[in-house]
């Protein structure tokens, strides 16, 4: 049988579920990818509880998949859909009269989000340095090491969040006013992306992104979270700007490469943070260095200490050095972050993760 989703799912159909039916019957494979022998997918459990009791059917499930002709590589990851309230009924749309995007409203300085212990933003001076894909994982890194973690994507003009975390749903609003936020891997994700027609460009000129920003924060139905993720865009414009003027922030993250050009970008928006009283809580590293699957041999590709040095200049920690991996890109484009999964890009997350909550801030 050659490889495809249909001979997959045919494997997945023979794991059954111990109170009856199989993986397949009971509808709970996600973002199921295919790509050069490389299998992944997730297996969604009903509940927490029931994700607990299944390790043995991911194991089949994987050990099935790999037998195929053609599977080189499995990733499988088990999560659960339940955890949190249960939704009001979805719908295709948002609500009729919600409106996102419209202009900021007058506020009295930073207030603090209901039901948010800590907002942390994570920022880069420029684009292309993996500052989204290191929100995505450090939530559900946060979120797997118990966190009650939120995940706003700001990146208005470029939401990548969605897609990321594979929240193929629509917010929903039951008074048209307060959104819902969508239930991904444990985290609560509310990002225009799940809103908008995703062939269509957002084109919208200030005031409407710093309205939607200040929407995102204070009309969203975030409940109760010990740390709210925000993805801002590159640089240091309006979104930022309103973030810090809008909402009280725990501080700042800030990714960069090590080449000279990103560092450069870095360093600009370490200062606008110094300049609106954000305090930067470390600094991480991104592609730091490229390993050779085949050789093991170890390139610095972006070139190698630059972040280090930036960190030592401003007295703030260096939080991580995340490797290039190909895994990682992989595991985005699947809406699986490679946080969930066992390798050593996880244990990567997972250790930046454990740092933060060791530190109190995540």
């Amino acid at each position: 049988m050659s490889l495809s989703r249909e001979s997959v799912m045919s494997v997945l159909s023979t794991v059954a579920m111990p109170d009856g039916g199989d993986l397949a019957s009971r509808d709970m494979i996600r973002a199921l990818t295919i790509e050069d022998g490389v299998v992944s997918f997730v297996i969604e459990a009903p509940s927490p509880e029931v994700a607990g009791q299944i390790e043995a059917q991911r194991k089949a499930a994987e050990a099935g998949v790999a037998a195929l002709d053609g599977v080189e590589k499995v990733t499988v990851i088990l999560t659960a859909h339940g955890g949190a309230a249960k939704a009001p009924p979805k719908s295709d749309q948002p609500a009729p009269s919600l409106r996102v995007g419209g202009h900021p409203k007058p506020q009295a300085g930073p207030q603090k989000i209901a039901g948010v212990d800590r907002v942390i933003a994570v920022a880069s001076g420029k684009g292309g340095v993996g500052k989204s894909t290191v929100s995505s994982n450090l939530a559900v890194a946060l979120a797997a090491a118990g966190r009650k973690v939120g995940l706003l994507d700001a990146d208005i003009l470029g939401p990548s969040q969605a897609l990321m975390m594979g929240a193929t749903e629509k917010p929903t609003s039951a008074d048209g006013t307060v959104l819902d936020p969508i239930p991904a891997h444990g985290v609560k994700i509310m990002s225009v992306g799940s809103i908008v027609d995703p062939d269509q460009a957002v084109v919208w000129r200030g005031p409407m992104l710093m309205g939607t920003v200040q929407q995102f924060a204070f009309q969203v139905n975030w409940g109760e979270l010990d740390v709210l993720i925000v993805d801002l865009p590159p640089g240091t414009g309006d979104v930022q700007l309103t973030l810090s003027q809008k909402v009280e922030m725990t501080g700042a993250l800030i990714v960069s490469t090590p080449q000279d050009v990103a560092l450069l970008d870095a360093h600009k928006a370490v200062d606008m943070f110094a300049k609106v009283s954000v305090p930067v809580l470390g600094l991480i590293e991104n592609m730091s260095s490229y390993i050779c699957p085949n050789c093991g041999h170890e390139a610095h590709l972006f070139g190698e200490g630059g972040v280090a040095k930036e960190a030592d200049r401003i007295g703030a920690p260096l939080l991580a050095q995340l490797p290039l991996s190909l895994d990682v890109r992989l595991a985005g484009d699947a809406g699986t972050p490679v946080a969930l999964t066992q390798g050593e890009m996880a244990q990567a997350y997972r250790s930046l993760a454990a740092d933060l909550v060791a530190r109190g801030i995540g």
